[in-house]
């Protein structure tokens, strides 16, 4: 063997501890990520605007507190609601629902139900926007 060589043997050992490294770096983002990727709800949430939406571009739904409704300004009971939705053409467009504040929360339930077994998959809720009284510093 020449001078500098002498005494040198290849090394056999792996080094892992940069592969421990990536693997905890993974599991972390894993456990982190797995509980967002969970079941969730299938709703498409309204974009906030500062004009607000145009109700005109679908198909309104009103909801009043005794339990009546109105689809596109024509009254409805809640049997004949898949019908009038198909008639107002709620297939191709979406479909605003506005329900009265003081509507029982079972019953714009039941309602939504019947809009989705009505095969309408774009559903809004029309809101107002809430009024900020002055803030305090």
């Amino acid at each position: 063997m020449a001078g500098g060589d002498i005494g040198r043997r290849p090394m056999a050992e792996i080094n892992i501890v940069p592969l421990v490294d990536v693997v905890l770096v993974l599991l972390i983002i894993f456990m982190v990520t797995a509980p967002l990727l969970q079941g969730g709800l299938d709703m498409k949430l309204p974009k906030a605007s500062s004009t607000g939406l145009d109700t005109h571009e679908g198909v309104v739904l009103d909801v009043f507190v005794d339990g009546t409704m109105r689809v596109a300004e024509k009254p409805v009971s809640i049997d004949d609601l898949e019908a009038a939705l198909a008639e107002a053409g709620a297939g191709t467009r979406p479909v605003m629902v506005r329900a009265d504040a003081r509507v029982p929360y079972g019953t714009v339930a039941r309602v939504l139900g019947r809009v989705r077994h009505a095969g309408v998959t774009d559903v809004g809720l029309v809101t107002e926007p809430e009024q900020v009284v002055g803030r305090r510093r």
